[in-house]
């Protein structure tokens, strides 16, 4: 009776994960791949939390990642890089143990773009880069990406990840003059679906 009982809740269990991850897959219209092996990401090894917002609707099917630039989601993104990421790539991903982040040169070209970078962050590389969806869900990985993103030093003109209008204000990053709010002060991150449909 007990290992009956067992059995139907691996089931059950098994079951969910499978629709979980078959949902997942189907939001995914385009090709997520591991930077170094090329082999295909399987996104469901992410944890279900932060799966189902709109930045992540919007990216898994565009590649877009509506928290560039957002005001409003930068300290979150910030607070998760500082604690994540910063002990490899330093606090304004000026490099350390892992390379800098915050010019246009990629150890990885793919980088360049949202998708690459996201690929990266998901599945690791080489070096100390092991996969991050153990510690980040997707949204928190979109969030870090913006960060990421904001903190770029070098001609706008190569930020592919900048919209047209997004290119023409940004404003060469400057850490002495980084006036991002701590977490606790900042607003809350919004990204709604018409926030998400206008990007790009």
């Amino acid at each position: 009776m007990h290992s009956r009982f067992l059995s139907r809740g691996v089931k059950a269990l098994l079951a969910v994960a499978f629709v979980s991850g078959f949902a997942l897959a189907a939001q995914a219209t385009l090709n997520f791949t591991n930077t170094v092996t090329g082999q295909p990401l399987d996104l469901s090894d992410a944890p279900a939390e932060g799966r189902d917002t709109e930045a992540v609707k919007k990216f898994l099917a565009t590649g877009v990642n509506v928290y560039v630039e957002n005001p409003t989601c930068l300290p979150k993104g910030k607070d998760l890089f500082l604690s994540m990421c910063s002990g490899c790539h330093g606090h304004y991903g000026e490099g350390k143990i892992g390379p800098g982040l915050n010019d246009s040169y990629w150890t990885y070209p793919k980088n360049m773009t949202d998708q690459g970078l996201f690929e990266t962050i998901f599945g690791g590389a080489q070096g100390q880069m092991g996969p991050m969806y153990g510690a980040l869900n997707l949204d928190e990985m979109l969030l870090v990406m913006a960060w990421v993103r904001h903190f770029y030093k070098d001609d706008p003109n190569d930020a592919v990840w900048l919209t047209p209008a997004q290119r023409a204000a940004f404003k060469r990053f400057n850490e002495k003059e980084d006036q991002t709010p701590d977490l606790d002060k900042a607003p809350v991150c919004k990204a709604t679906a018409a926030s998400a449909a206008g990007s790009k």
